[in-house]
């Protein structure tokens, strides 16, 4: 009987108000975070079949290894590279990336030599 004269719970009905407001704060969130976001364009051309051609000038050879660049065998920084990509001859550059060389060192390689002008890029397989 006791049960009878309790007064009986009413539930409310949960508000969407509040929920609907965190869920456009966290859509603005992302729409701005990724307009602020640098993208890129690094060119990369696909090596096709067909007949050799002997080039005009010696490949520049660039290893890409954990202890830093490579310069035709030498170790090398980023202004010597740069500063061969400006006094040689336009041609190709063939690039090497041991293993544990991440997709930013590759990037920063990319957009060094695609600074300097007439250059063609060619990455080939992990050096030792």
């Amino acid at each position: 009987m006791a049960d009878r004269l309790a007064p009986a719970i009413r539930r409310r009905r949960l508000s969407m108000t509040s929920l609907i407001d965190v869920i456009f704060l966290l859509l603005l969130f992302f729409m701005l975070s990724s307009t602020f976001a640098r993208q890129g364009e690094l060119p990369l051309d696909l090596a096709m079949g067909g007949a050799a051609q002997t080039p005009q000038t010696p490949p520049l050879f660039v290893q890409l290894r954990e202890d830093g660049l490579r310069l035709n065998g030498t170790e090398a920084s980023v202004d010597v590279m740069n500063a061969a990509l400006q006094d040689a001859e336009a041609g190709m550059v063939l690039v090497s990336m041991a293993p544990g060389i991440t997709a930013q060192a590759l990037a920063e390689v990319l957009h060094l030599v695609g600074r300097n002008s007439g250059w063609s890029v060619a990455v080939i397989g992990g050096a030792s």
